[in-house]
């Protein structure tokens, strides 16, 4: 079987993970290309031409988990660590509604100094400020009762990257306290209650195979997530991988279109990390597929300080003060934001 009917199988789920492997492993630019323009028409189906937009805030750096790729793991003691206030958050969702924000993403490391209570008020507050916005959580691996908490107050979605559906390799990636199959229990906890849910893993992570690539693919195809977010890896200087080689540009796009055919409504950002490598990685995105970006609401003063990988943007278009220059680079390509909607999953 050529890699053209290897990419079109993936449309119907049938493609098992021996053939995702082969097809990892051999695709040509050609293929790449393919696969981004039958990803293009299935997205343009579906969403139209629109790009939607989330209003990130990046809560707190503060992590109780070492993993071990990650520029805020517990251990680095060279991060300068900030947590926002319950006032600062609902503050940047303020400041982001009136830009015309209707979707909020609360992320941070696994802070432990916000209780579930503490997040469930954020979230009340804000759904009663911002009557029909959407608010997204990922603060990290929880209980099925805080989950559940969560989703009673109001949240509507929740973003965990599985980070790799490999065993072996996620042995790799993270401290001996840490387990794949919790990470895995807290996503299908989050789709049993209702939640929006994402999932998503790094191109070219340290150690990474096609094997492990096809993995996540079944894994994906299995639990049918809303969301699926995927960047290329980038080493942090100040963790174990810091002399590790990073992901690829065109491997990370290529993912992009590879999820869009296998879930076709799933949302997909075109991610920071995309912008961080290449100046053209959001517009890459979102011709081979991505829908959503996130700008950045966090205070300006703490944005330096959320450093996930060396190099992280979160200035100039990457601002949500700055939303027109993301709108004219999509515009360039024949695309335009949506502000209308929360822009849920079809």
């Amino acid at each position: 079987m050529t890699n053209r009917e290897l990419i079109l199988k993936l449309s119907g789920g049938k493609i098992t993970k021996e053939e995702l492997t082969a097809l990892i492993s051999t695709y040509t630019p050609e293929d790449a290309a393919f696969a981004a323009g039958m990803a293009r028409s299935i997205t343009d189906e579906i969403y139209g031409r629109k790009v939607f937009m989330r209003g990130l805030i990046e809560i707190s750096n503060y992590c109780k988990n070492d993993c071990l790729y990650c520029g805020i793991r517990r251990s680095n003691a060279n991060c300068s660590r900030y947590r926002l206030t319950k006032e600062q958050i609902l503050s940047c969702c303020d400041e982001g509604a009136e830009l015309g924000f209707k979707t909020f993403v609360l992320q941070g490391g696994e802070d432990l100094h916000f209780s579930c209570e503490d997040i469930c008020e954020i979230v009340r507050e804000i759904k009663k400020r911002h009557s029909g916005c959407a608010v997204t959580l990922s603060i990290g691996e929880k209980s099925f009762e805080e989950y559940k908490a969560y989703r009673e107050a109001g949240a509507d979605r929740y973003l965990l990257r599985h980070e790799t559906a490999s065993g072996e390799h996620y042995a790799k990636l993270h401290p001996a306290q840490m387990s794949l199959e919790n990470r895995k229990r807290c996503l299908r906890d989050l789709k049993s209650l209702g939640f929006q849910t994402g999932a998503g893993m790094m191109i070219g992570a340290p150690f990474q195979t096609a094997e492990h690539l096809a993995e996540d693919m079944i894994f994906m195809r299995d639990l049918q997530p809303e969301m699926v977010g995927m960047g290329p890896f980038i080493p942090h200087k100040d963790t174990p991988f810091r002399d590790m080689p990073r992901g690829g540009l065109d491997m990370t796009v290529f993912f992009i279109s590879l999820v869009r055919i296998m879930l076709p409504h799933a949302l997909v950002p075109a991610t920071t990390a995309l912008g961080t490598i290449s100046d053209k990685g959001r517009e890459m995105g979102v011709m081979a597929g991505a829908n959503v970006i996130m700008p950045n609401l966090s205070p300006e003063t703490v944005r330096a300080k959320y450093m996930l990988y060396d190099g992280k943007i979160s200035s100039g278009s990457e601002s949500a003060q700055h939303i027109q220059d993301m709108q004219k680079r999509l515009e360039a390509i024949g695309f335009f934001i949506d502000l209308s909607s929360r822009g849920d999953a079809a």
